[in-house]
């Protein structure tokens, strides 16, 4: 993303046609928008429903989610998965959105009387959920068997401070070229490729004379590990040149939380 572009907009009160051309901008930039409008909701597709006006909150993210919430319960009261086509509709003087999905076939329709507020940002979060500390022991675990990467791994430090946020695990391979591991205990999504990128740029981008003095010569290698990987996160990495390492996170087998490292011998 460029930092100098504006992370987002929001318009109070706009009329059909504001609303359109912003909602419209937010979703060519890959943006999550928010409405707070009264509107009336119909869904086809496995069953029929249908959610007469009221106001709502109304929100798109860029992987095609698209929810509806009303002022209760944590669940939205309709909804589309990742992946639906969002689609902008004027007709009568009236704003409508809509969410597709082919397989299986449904069809979520809003149709919008009165917006109090419409807003898209741009956000960055490349951080996944951590479940019970398994990435620091997938640290750890690398750390003391750094051939699990590869033959002639050398670790040197953890938690490496970037413009971007913390990289795991920071060494060189066995012909001194820099490598910067991202991990990841769960299956690894696009999120993640997203995350090495960045910080490959910080690195690529460096100005101190030392560093640069250090690295102009060498390779610096991204490698993402994880126990799998997406589809459309493989294709991303194929993209960007970035390497993929399978490693499964060790398991937890003692009442203090210690790690067992016996199963990777």
């Amino acid at each position: 993303m460029n930092f100098n572009e504006q992370k987002y907009k929001i318009l109070e009160n706009p009329n059909y046609e504001e609303a359109y051309d912003l909602i419209g901008e937010g979703i060519r930039k890959k943006a999550m928008i928010t409405l707070f409008a009264c509107c009336k909701v119909s869904y086809e597709g496995r069953a029929m429903s249908e959610l007469d006006f009221g106001e709502r909150i109304i929100m798109l993210k860029p992987d095609g989610c698209f929810l509806i919430h009303q002022d209760n319960k944590v669940d939205p009261v309709n909804w589309q998965p990742p992946k639906s086509k969002p689609r902008l509709i004027i007709k009568n003087e009236t704003l409508f959105l809509e969410s597709h999905r082919k397989t299986p076939r449904e069809r979520l329709e809003v149709e919008i009387k009165k917006i109090h507020f419409v807003n898209y940002a741009l956000v960055e979060d490349y951080e996944e959920l951590e479940i019970a500390g398994y990435e620091k022991d997938m640290g750890d675990m690398i750390m003391e068997r750094p051939h699990i990467i590869e033959e002639g791994f050398k670790p040197t430090a953890r938690e490496y401070s970037t413009e971007h946020g913390f990289i795991d695990i920071l060494g060189k391979d066995s012909d001194g070229n820099l490598m910067i591991l991202e991990l990841k205990c769960r299956k690894a999504g696009v999120n993640a490729v997203k995350q090495i990128r960045r910080y490959l740029t910080d690195f690529e981008n460096k100005t101190n004379a030392e560093i640069k003095n250090n690295t102009e010569k060498q390779k610096i290698r991204g490698l993402l590990v994880a126990p799998s990987i997406g589809e459309d996160a493989k294709e991303l990495l194929e993209e960007e040149g970035i390497e993929f390492v399978s490693v499964e996170p060790p398991k937890e087998l003692k009442k203090d939380k210690k790690v067992t490292l016996d199963a990777f011998g």
